[in-house]
């Protein structure tokens, strides 16, 4: 059966907004106070973690998994959508990191100044990166929302840069100016590293590779009696979010009640193990028998 689990994700995103906002205003005022060019780099990330917030909640809206007479198939594909334009931020925000470091660089700028309680205020920062990570984690991975754990990668990504600018703020504090710039460009790469995990693990779902191979769904149909053989099987979507199968089914039915009840078993025994899927078997007679297992 498919779960709606739209109301789980809103909340859940409700709140990394607001907590997103809070991070985002202090890493502002605290870079734009001390000149710090690392700082003010980890703000424009936070802006994203705010943005990407909004936007899980407006495909949120509409990445229902029920079907209706437009979408057939369900509207999940919408909270992968959402998920890829969390790397699209996060890419931005990766230009934007190496072009403010370039220029520091070629132009120059203000020295960084740093006190201890402004440290102190940044220690509070990271901790609520790590309860909104952890927080969306563990929430994506209960309900199987792509949207939230694409936003915790984002979200974990935000706590090393936070590690790194912070331990550049210390170098800063000591004397070492430099440090300031140099961790700049780790924090990008970081940043890049985030969003191509992000993009890897939805492109599949949007491009409807292969979720099953086809082997494995025909050792499981072969395993109920009065099965014969089965062909062209083909699978999309991601286990454990959804997963569409099709096959022909070959039975030993003289009747249709017979090849019902054997089709039944075979659909029984897949949605056992790939719950929650959506599977369309025809059914056909032995002289059908083919050698061809997948499409």
């Amino acid at each position: 059966m498919t779960m709606d689990n739209r109301a789980v994700v809103r909340k859940v995103l409700i709140v990394t907004l607001l907590l997103n906002l809070f991070v985002m205003g202090l890493k502002a005022s605290i870079g734009v106070v001390t000149g710090s060019l690392s700082l003010v780099a980890d703000a424009l990330h936070s802006v994203t973690d705010s943005a990407n917030n909004i936007l899980g909640l407006i495909t949120n809206q509409f990445s229902s998994p029920l079907p209706d007479r437009k979408h057939p198939y369900g509207h999940q594909k919408f909270e992968a959508v959402g998920a890829l334009g969390i790397a699209a931020f996060l890419a931005i925000a990766c230009f934007e990191i190496l072009q403010s470091a370039l220029e520091r660089i070629i132009q120059g700028g203000k020295p960084v100044t740093i006190s201890a309680p402004q440290l102190w205020l940044l220690l509070l920062v990271l901790g609520v990166n790590i309860f909104v990570a952890f927080y969306e984690r563990t929430v994506g991975k209960r309900v199987n929302s792509p949207i939230l754990i694409a936003d915790a990668h984002h979200t974990m990504s935000d706590v090393w840069v936070t590690i790194s600018v912070m331990g550049g703020l210390i170098g800063v504090w000591l004397g070492y100016q430099w440090l300031d710039v140099v961790l700049a460009f780790p924090v990008a790469l970081l940043v890049f590293l985030s969003g191509w995990t992000v993009v890897k693990e939805n492109l599949p779902w949007l491009v409807d590779e292969m979720a099953i191979a086809p082997e494995i769904i025909y050792d499981i149909a072969l395993e109920v009696p009065g099965v014969i053989n089965c062909h062209h099987i083909a699978s999309r979507g991601i286990i454990g979010r959804q997963v569409f199968i099709e096959m022909h089914l070959v039975v030993d039915a003289e009747d249709v009640e017979t090849a019902h009840r054997i089709t039944e078993e075979v659909e029984a025994l897949l949605e056992e193990k790939f719950s929650p899927a959506r599977i369309l078997i025809q059914v056909e007679p032995p002289s059908n028998k083919s050698n061809k297992i997948s499409l």
